[in-house]
């Protein structure tokens, strides 16, 4: 499956909106694009409303994502998890450290 990136950029927040699968073979093109966006120093606000599946290597990415982003000074905000990735988050104790939020503000 493929894995599409979409981003706009605002002064202070970056949106991104992810569509696909986030497994094993995608999550290496896609922590290469979000990497360097967390390293900006910016807020990051990624909507997950588009994805369909995700793996533990997913999960590994966006906790290297949390990290970078605190590291420059900014936050993460993931947005429009589905019910089982909630679930993902939840039962593995990251959504208690990264920012889930129900609902997209941005316009992306």
């Amino acid at each position: 499956m493929n894995l599409a990136v979409d981003t706009k950029k605002n002064d202070h927040v970056i949106e991104v909106k992810v569509a696909g699968e986030i497994d094993v073979h995608t999550a290496p093109a896609l922590r290469d694009e979000l990497m360097p966006l967390a390293e900006e120093g910016k807020d990051l606000k990624v909507s997950l409303k588009d994805v369909s599946y995700m793996d533990s290597t997913g999960l590994g990415v966006f906790v290297g994502i949390y990290k970078a982003v605190n590291r420059t000074g900014g936050s993460l905000v993931l947005e429009n998890l589905s019910e089982r990735l909630i679930r993902l988050f939840d039962i593995t104790g990251l959504k208690d450290i990264i920012d889930i939020s129900g609902k997209s503000e941005g316009g992306l």
